[in-house]
């Protein structure tokens, strides 16, 4: 009997995300911008009490999580209707009694209070976390600790009445740790790489909140409107504020009823070290520094080398600009979901209906054209080759992270596999490179070893 292979003459699959929910974000982020630019205007307009100056700090870029989370939630309840949905493990016809599921939800409590006290020493051992823009992250957990402690009682023990399996990843740890229960050391397993993974990468996504949200508040529209390279520059941080605000919602906003929950984190090792790679501290260890013998901008070597050419300048700032925009745009598509090593559902649509990974490519590419690590000022010949080498090696580690996070997503989900094999033989760009790669593939005889002599 033959395997079965995904009929790639459908359709692409359907996201499980649809783009009203991503653009609600990014409304809301928007209305949230202008607001805090304007502050002083509606200060003196409609009488507000606050400080008479735009909302830049750090609590206003928190605030920013709310106006972009709430509109995202709205759309997915209200319009996609996610909370219905069998990939929520959730029946809301179930109704049980709390006095059926108390146990368990007291179990699965344990579970959770000592994942998170896990995490806090954790915090508090890596020294990294209580230095720079860290710490902004390590206040804002401080203070939510208490809430998330409180509010975590009324929720599992309301949800634990609906869902059609309560004795899920986070019960298995309760039960570990209680050890009235027979559990399951799989389950254990998934909770805490979950776990891991929203305890790295969401206090790093909240520590770079604040930097970005204040630039987009303060840019001066005048200064930078005859500057491409102000201009470019400008725009480029908007969006990847929008890549952050919305990234950071997808780390912290993982609730089943919105059908956000992490079904699963990546199982590979590989998968891990080709991401913790290109997050701190791993990736500041320098070496892979591909900017020796640069002018020393990094990603505006650009704009030295294009001095003095303005319509050159203005072209591959627009280019930038939409390397960046197609970046951010990976990002708002997946709404609430976003996250690295984890599955929580498949996106097939935005800049995913063109390749599998848009982000990984427009991010490498922006690289290589900001930096243009083959030029360079030392006079050295040697350089610019160090440079080009360790950029390549930079591209390689996402082309490695990208094939390990389709190796999880292939073992997971059915749909995966068909728009995995949809986009191979029908996406503009995964299709074109795979056809190219073809074209490149040695076609002569290929050289065998001669089998060794029978005795």
């Amino acid at each position: 009997m033959s395997a079965h292979r995904p009929d790639t003459s459908a359709r692409r699959p359907a996201s499980d995300v649809s783009a009203a929910v991503g653009m609600a974000g990014l409304a809301g982020l928007f209305v949230w911008v202008m607001i805090c630019r304007h502050w002083p205007w509606l200060i003196d307009m409609f009488g507000l009490p606050g400080p008479d100056a735009r909302l830049d700090g750090p609590n206003a870029a928190l605030a920013g999580l709310v106006f972009t989370s709430l509109p995202m939630a709205a759309v997915s309840l209200l319009k996609d209707k996610v909370h219905r949905r069998p990939s929520t493990g959730i029946s809301w016809g179930l109704r049980r009694k709390l006095s059926e599921t108390q146990e368990i939800s007291c179990t699965k409590l344990v579970g959770l209070w000592a994942t998170w006290a896990a995490i806090a020493a954790i915090y508090c051992l890596a020294r990294w976390y209580w230095d720079g823009q860290y710490l902004f992250a390590m206040e804002v957990l401080k203070y939510a600790a208490l809430p998330m402690f409180a509010l975590s009682i009324p929720y599992v023990l309301w949800l634990d009445r609906f869902m059609i399996e309560p004795r899920d990843h986070a019960w298995h740890f309760g039960a570990l740790l209680l050890g009235r229960e027979a559990y399951d050391p799989a389950e254990v397993k998934k909770h805490w790489r979950a776990w891991v993974i929203k305890g790295f990468f969401g206090a790093f996504m909240i520590s770079i909140l604040p930097p970005g949200f204040q630039e987009a508040v303060n840019v001066d529209l005048s200064a930078i409107a005859a500057d491409p390279v102000k201009l470019g520059m400008a725009l480029v941080s908007l969006l990847f504020l929008v890549d952050v605000q919305l990234g950071t919602v997808g780390y912290l906003v993982t609730f089943r009823p919105l059908d956000a929950h992490i079904r699963s984190g990546n199982p590979f090792v590989a998968g891990w070290v080709a991401a913790l790679l290109c997050y701190p501290p791993l990736n500041g260890v320098g070496l892979l520094d591909y900017n020796v013998g640069t002018p020393g901008w990094a990603e505006n070597n650009w704009a030295f080398w294009f001095a003095g050419h303005t319509y050159l300048m203005w072209i591959w700032a627009a280019l930038l600009m939409v390397l960046t925009a197609i970046y951010a745009w990976a990002t708002v598509a997946f709404g609430l979901r976003f996250s690295n090593l984890t599955y929580r559902g498949v996106i097939t649509n935005g800049p995913y209906a063109f390749t599998r990974h848009p982000a990984y490519l427009a991010k490498n590419t922006f690289w290589w054209l900001s930096t243009l690590p083959f030029l360079v000022t030392s006079g050295s010949w040697t350089d610019p080759i160090r440079n080009v080498f360790f950029l390549a090696c930079v591209s390689g580690i996402y082309y490695w992270r990208a094939r390990t996070e389709e190796m999880h997503l292939l073992s997971e989900d059915a749909k995966y596999r068909e728009y995995h094999a949809w986009m191979a033989e029908h996406g503009l760009v995964t299709a074109r490179l795979r056809k190219l790669l073809r074209l490149l593939r040695p076609r002569g005889p290929v050289m065998r070893r001669a089998p060794a002599p029978a005795k």
